[in-house]
């Protein structure tokens, strides 16, 4: 029997490129994965909507549990990115990254933590290296990410008594649109710092997401991470 035979996963941000890797790989172990999605991907099974409204998420997370009887693991991926200098950085900038990255994460969790409880579930939140060392041109991102930290080790705390696991993960550069976005002397410059001299791939990040929900049964609170080695 698959290890996640019976369970069901909410992914957010899952028609990214983490995202969709997560999906396939939790699918494949037997488990039913519901996409949230801010635009329709019309991959697998999916909810579009903005996780900053509170009252879609109350309201899909609802209707997800009424089809399918039960949530056992939640992986907050959804993530967005508004880089510039402080001194050009807009307030809405500020705002948008932190309202997605950082709040939407906690509305999912909000809507979905009794089921998890009762379920004995798991959370997994997606930070960066960038939320543990900063970075220039992206406070607001780095501080999204380092609130999931926060938000990673209080909840682990407050729900461990319960059997619930709550741990993060913190990717380095990983081959996705976001990163294929950036300019090439910016990516020159990464690889020089990450000792394997690569960037990593989704499906590198995905087998970490699978470890921790079905092996790493005495793993929590913690923030793993997954940058083959990287200098920042």
């Amino acid at each position: 029997m698959k290890k996640l035979e019976g369970k069901v996963a909410i992914v957010t941000g899952a028609s990214g490129g983490i995202g969709r890797a997560i999906t396939k790989e939790l699918t494949e172990e037997g488990c039913t994965v519901i996409g949230f999605n801010y635009v329709p991907s019309n991959e697998g099974i999916e909810y579009v909507l903005d996780i900053t409204n509170r009252q879609a998420v109350e309201e899909a997370v609802k209707d997800v549990i009424g089809k399918y009887g039960r949530i056992d693991i939640l992986i907050n991926n959804a993530g967005i990115t508004k880089d510039n200098l402080v001194y050009r950085m807009s307030y809405e900038d500020w705002d948008a990254v932190i309202n997605t990255n950082l709040t939407g994460a906690f509305n999912m969790v909000k809507a979905c933590i009794r089921e998890i409880v009762k379920n004995e579930g798991v959370i997994i939140n997606v930070s960066s290296v960038v939320g543990l060392e900063g970075n220039i041109g992206q406070v607001n991102y780095s501080a999204s990410k380092a609130g999931l930290v926060g938000l990673t080790k209080s909840l682990a705390k407050e729900f461990g008594r319960k059997n619930v696991r709550v741990n993060a993960i913190a990717p380095g550069f990983i081959e996705t649109p976001m990163t294929e976005k950036l300019p090439e002397e910016i990516k020159k410059a990464a690889l020089e710092k990450i000792s394997m001299r690569r960037f990593g791939k989704p499906e590198e990040v995905a087998k970490l997401v699978r470890f921790l929900v079905t092996d790493g049964t005495y793993i929590n609170g913690q923030v793993i991470v997954i940058d083959g080695g990287m200098e920042m």
